[in-house]
């Protein structure tokens, strides 16, 4: 006889796949260096609040502290850029905007990017996201790149070129070296499709 502990497990881990959301989705950049939404403690359920350093990029320990964007001393972390894996695959952070989602589906989830214009068209990137936005639309992804602007209101699209590439996009559980940099992992990481 099955232990009803041993049947649970497998009911959740069919349950956590087939939950896992994917589409057709946007890309933008963007890097104001203001704290992420997930940086505030009781967003998700999640065993820590994503990382926040202070003005000399040092972490923060404390999740309440107030944002540096509003006069307080905790910003995003410098280590939130992206960074290549391999030829064909990146990670990085985000902010994120998923139809029929919430703050509290998105914080500290990771999502497996397939790029589908642009000059990174076939290319991969695994993003956690560790923020959201006001001025994002539905299954919207903000990528945090230095240098990328302040969100959808900037110049350096038309001074330095370059596109916003559209994404096919799912939900997948978050790979070791992305938690390592935010210290964010959602009570549910391990019931999505491995990356």
């Amino acid at each position: 006889m099955l232990k009803l502990s041993s049947i649970l497990l497998a009911v959740t881990a069919l349950i956590g796949s087939a939950s896992a959301v994917s589409g057709n989705g946007r890309s933008t950049r963007y890097w104001d260096c203001c704290k992420p939404s997930c940086g505030w403690p009781g967003k998700a359920a999640v065993g820590k609040s994503a990382q926040t350093c202070s003005a000399g990029n040092h972490p923060l320990n404390d999740a309440n502290l107030k944002s540096g964007c509003d006069g307080g001393p905790s910003y995003a972390c410098s280590n939130n850029q992206p960074w290549a894996v391999n030829s064909h695959l990146s990670y990085g952070f985000a902010a994120t905007a998923i139809n029929g989602g919430s703050e509290s589906t998105w914080c500290c989830a990771c999502y497996k990017l397939t790029f589908t214009s642009g000059p990174v068209v076939g290319q991969e990137m695994i993003v956690q996201s560790i923020n959201t936005g006001g001025d994002l639309s539905n299954n919207h992804f903000d990528l945090l790149i230095p240098g990328g602007g302040v969100g959808l209101f900037n110049g350096c699209t038309s001074q330095y070129g370059g596109n916003f590439p559209g994404a096919r996009f799912v939900q997948v559980q978050c790979p070791r070296a992305l938690l390592a940099v935010s210290g964010c992992k959602r009570d549910d990481d391990g019931l999505f499709p491995s990356a």
